[in-house]
């Protein structure tokens, strides 16, 4: 089994402000000659840690991460103004010609795949390849899964939490409800929401109950970010058209792809990577038997680091 490359440090960071208010954070490690690979962080808001830098070969790939508007390191935090999907491809296209980039490759993982994916049909001459855990497509029937229907039959208990904080007579529109909570004027309320919307998501992210990956959620600072991001996000359908991705399918062509998906993630079910799998014939889809959604999962270790180690070599 693979396991992730050993921390390393950031060589370069970068404050880079693109539209007012938003001042993203970028940073580079690994090799300057490398491979260029571009960290696309899940969420929307959740942010990069160093150990996203853990799974590309130092020596052969220039590691770029950056944290999109609103999240980690980026400023303003939990900011949802000037916030939206093309907001983010845009950024992506920034930070390409500002690092003097010409094509790079881009790695992403649940709502980095979609964040991914929608950039690569804007920008296919400048993607190399595409390494895609956890996918995330957008479409309507995903969203009603994980916050309406669907998840809640998995996790019952949980659902009971999750549902906690609204109204009863308005869990007829979990997201809506939960956006009204998480942009109110009251700071506990906010706080109580963000901190019960994460939860959920923590405790749903893995085949094996996981209290490091449940802590990593809870986390107040990300937390906040990713339940207000995700919440804007997802009442405006992640700022996308009824299934854009599948249907844009072919401006992937030519684009090699390798698709991670776990067979039991409860957050993204396996049939968004079925249907992308299935319209995309540059991809390779490997069905993790024994994993969730978290890329913290000994499975989904292994096939991300088998795939950028082949793209290495592929490259």
């Amino acid at each position: 089994m693979k396991t992730l490359y050993p921390e390393i440090k950031a060589h370069a960071t970068h404050r880079l402000m693109v539209q007012s208010p938003h001042e993203l954070y970028v940073e580079e490690s690994g090799s300057p000659e490398g491979i260029p690979v571009l960290f696309v962080h899940g969420g929307p808001g959740g942010g990069c840690d160093s150990r996203s830098r853990r799974f590309f070969d130092p020596n052969r790939y220039r590691i770029i991460l950056f944290d999109q508007r609103g999240a980690g390191q980026s400023t303003p935090h939990a900011e949802l103004s000037a916030n939206n999907t093309q907001a983010l491809v845009d950024d992506i296209e920034f930070i390409r010609q500002h690092l003097g980039i010409e094509q790079w490759m881009l790695f992403g993982g649940s709502w980095g795949t979609t964040l991914s994916l929608v950039y690569a049909q804007a920008y296919p001459e400048r993607v190399k390849a595409l390494i895609l855990r956890g996918v995330f497509l957008c479409r309507d029937q995903d969203l009603q899964w994980l916050y309406q229907q669907g998840a809640s039959q998995i996790f019952p208990d949980y659902w009971k939490d999750y549902i906690r904080p609204v109204a009863t007579d308005r869990r007829d529109d979990m997201i809506g409800s939960y956006y009204d909570l998480l942009t109110g004027d009251n700071e506990l309320v906010r706080m109580a929401a963000a901190k019960s919307w994460a939860l959920w998501e923590g405790r749903c992210a893995t085949l094996q109950p996981n209290p490091e990956v449940v802590g990593h959620f809870s986390e107040p600072k990300l937390a906040l970010a990713l339940a207000r991001i995700e919440a804007h996000y997802f009442v405006n359908r992640g700022f996308l058209e009824a299934n854009q991705i599948v249907a844009n399918a072919a401006k992937l062509s030519g684009i090699p792809g390798v698709i991670v998906h776990g067979r039991y993630d409860m957050i993204c079910t396996l049939d968004n990577a079925l249907s992308l799998h299935d319209v995309w014939p540059d991809s390779q889809l490997n069905i993790i038997r024994d994993a969730g959604h978290a890329s913290s999962e000994i499975g989904i270790i292994d096939a991300l680091v088998r795939a950028t180690d082949d793209m290495a070599n592929r490259f």
